[in-house]
């Protein structure tokens, strides 16, 4: 006998069975989300990842600092101070360049994953290395910034201890059974806890966690993450210290055109971060043309820094103490132009170079810088303000992510009435890098190693479209008293280009006992066959794979890929009766009805037309 699993290409009955028969009633377990009790158990994980995420952050800004004091200040100084204070003179030039230098060799022979700024890296491992960081990467990464960054390196913190956080989550992730989503889950709330952590702001670590790592929304993921955010931030006041890390006055009122202002300071931020992307690219493929091994591009890197702090010393390092400056308008024009200029060369420079290090820090300091300036020329506000404004959003240009840079602003300094302003500025920058360029600073990375990643999030149509919706309703049959010498003639017949590859047994009552395909002719007429067999003799209904009506095409589309099943009948779940037919290429209609509400463009309400003469005269026609 034979049944679905004859056909050509389709599996055993043994494997087949097990995606036979969706549940009987849809409603039982359709829902708004797909989240089981694992969750629990994430959550339960999350909560070990954030707590090693903040220890994480501790240890890397601890050992910043370390390398900071003995390297460019000359002592292990008991009090933390600036990168600018030191009194090496001209000498200082040269540290940058030892440190860079240690960098590109523990690249060429660590590993070639730490070179950069870190989000890149763990975007590639989500997308494409099924969540997988190795132990060490996670080694290497913090360590290698750390350098970077104490020897005067012009980076933040921010993307090491992301890439260490999901290190962390990563490794505990791989000593359990877990599953490359699950994995993937853990690893960004790692990258949360450290964010979290090291700035004090978990509700911009999770937009983060959402806008750029997790590539979903869903509870599945965003529970833990927001737990381990949570966690991380619950440990900061411990570790390193309490309340908002640039805290600025109270909230400014703004005039009725400020919001105008400030999408007017969020349009230059957007132009800013193009400008800011196209140079650390053009600086990367300047370096690639270089007749050198890449080991020595940061230390050519670093002589570009060396000179620049010679101009300008407070645009090495992680720069904190020039964010509390802008923010406080403690600084002047001519001062903020050198820095902005300064800052941008050498940190573009040094991270085409491939040093390993953060973009956030140089980005608000930038931004910050170009936010001063035109503090200065609007009037309303301090610069001050309008440098919270600037570093929020040509962070929400650059790194396209303009929710997590509004939150970020505000959790960063605990201004929560600049939230709309902000929100202005943030969105008018992203509206611009994204019209104006196809990938951001981040994702360009990734592209440039042969991936492609789209950040556009929208709900599957696969899960909101019914079968009954593509399912084609006249289908062609075949009856279940046809014997089978009928058969193998109407499969053999001319114009068998014309056939179906298989076709539904049906009995008198259309319910469906079976489907005969090809590959069961062929076998029919290679072994033969009891004469005056009929079709009913030789198909079972069990372990057939039916479709119903109201159940989602994404069931279906699963059980489909699953068993490898081309064809499917679909059935009334009351009786059996066929109503459809849905095949591979009825599925693919599902993206045309996408595509269709994406580009038919009409006016549903239009406005009345003056009626001409002629209409005039037959509407008075009819009337009479």
């Amino acid at each position: 006998m034979t049944d679905l699993s004859a056909s050509a290409g389709e599996p055993s009955p043994s494997r087949f069975s097990r995606f036979a028969s969706p549940d009987a009633n849809p409603r039982s377990t359709l829902g708004d989300f797909t989240t089981d009790l694992r969750v629990l158990r994430l959550a339960a994980m999350a909560l070990l990842v954030g707590t090693a995420g903040a220890g994480a952050a501790w240890a890397l800004n601890r050992l910043i600092a370390l390398i900071t004091d003995l390297a460019v200040l000359g002592r292990d100084a008991a009090v933390r101070l600036a990168i600018a204070d030191h009194h090496l003179g001209a000498l200082a030039a040269v540290i940058p360049v030892i440190g860079c230098l240690i960098v590109g060799v523990m690249a060429r022979y660590g590993s070639e994953k730490i070179r950069g700024h870190g989000i890149p890296e763990a975007m590639e491992a989500i997308l494409f290395g099924q969540s997988r960081i190795q132990l060490k990467v996670a080694i290497l990464k913090p360590l290698s910034s750390a350098i970077s960054i104490g020897t005067g390196g012009p980076f933040g913190a921010e993307g090491p201890i992301i890439m260490t956080g999901g290190a962390i989550g990563s490794l505990l992730a791989q000593c359990f059974p877990l599953s490359s989503a699950e994995r993937k889950t853990l690893l960004v709330a790692g990258a949360a806890a450290g964010m979290a952590a090291t700035f004090g702001t978990p509700v911009a670590a999770v937009l983060l966690a959402v806008e750029l790592l997790l590539f979903e929304w869903k509870p599945r993921s965003f529970i833990p993450v927001a737990v381990a955010a949570v966690v991380a931030a619950a440990w900061r006041p411990l570790l390193l210290g309490p309340g908002p890390l640039f805290p600025v006055a109270a909230a400014v009122t703004l005039p009725w055109w400020g919001l105008i202002a400030c999408a007017a300071v969020g349009l230059l931020a957007g132009l800013g971060s193009g400008l800011l992307t196209a140079l650390v690219y053009g600086f990367e493929d300047a370096f690639q043309r270089l007749p050198i091994h890449w080991m020595w591009w940061p230390a050519l890197g670093g002589i570009v820094v060396g000179l620049g702090g010679l101009i300008e010393p407070h645009a090495l390092g992680v720069g904190y103490d020039n964010i509390a400056a802008l923010l406080q308008g403690r600084t002047v024009a001519q001062a903020v132009i050198v820095l902005l200029v300064v800052k941008a060369v050498i940190w573009s420079v040094a991270l085409g170079s491939g040093t390993s290090g953060g973009v956030l820090a140089p980005l608000l300091i930038m931004g910050g810088a170009l936010g001063a300036l035109e503090g200065e020329m609007i009037p309303a506000a301090t610069p001050g303000f309008w440098a919270l404004i600037g570093m929020a959003a040509i962070m929400g240009g650059t790194m396209r992510s303009p929710l997590t840079a509004t939150l970020f602003a505000v959790e960063l300094t605990g201004d929560i009435g600049a939230l709309l302003p902000l929100l202005a500025a943030c969105s008018v920058a992203f509206a611009v890098t994204v019209l104006l360029l196809k990938r951001s600073i981040l994702t360009e990375k990734v592209a440039r190693r042969g991936f492609h990643l789209s950040r556009e999030y929208i709900v599957d149509p696969f899960e909101t479209i019914r079968v009954a919706q593509v399912m084609v309703e006249r289908v062609d049959t075949l009856p279940a008293e046809m014997t089978i010498d009928d058969t193998v003639a109407f499969f053999t017949a001319p114009g068998l280009a014309l056939r179906h590859k298989s076709y539904p047994v049906v009995d008198d009552e259309n319910r469906v006992l079976g489907l005969v395909a090809r590959a069961d002719v062929l076998r029919w007429t290679m072994e033969g066959w009891r004469q005056g067999a009929v079709l009913a003799d030789v198909v079972k209904r069990e372990n057939l794979a039916v479709a119903y009506p109201d159940e989602l095409v994404g069931r279906l589309a699963d059980r489909m890929a699953a068993a490898d099943v081309g064809r499917v009948p679909v059935v009334r779940r009351l009786d059996g009766v066929l109503v459809g037919m849905v095949a591979r290429k009825d599925l693919l209609r599902v993206r045309a009805m996408l595509i269709q509400q994406e580009r038919e463009r009409a006016a549903v309400i239009r406005a009345p037309r003056p009626a001409t003469a002629v209409e005039d005269r037959v509407s008075a026609e009819g009337r009479a």
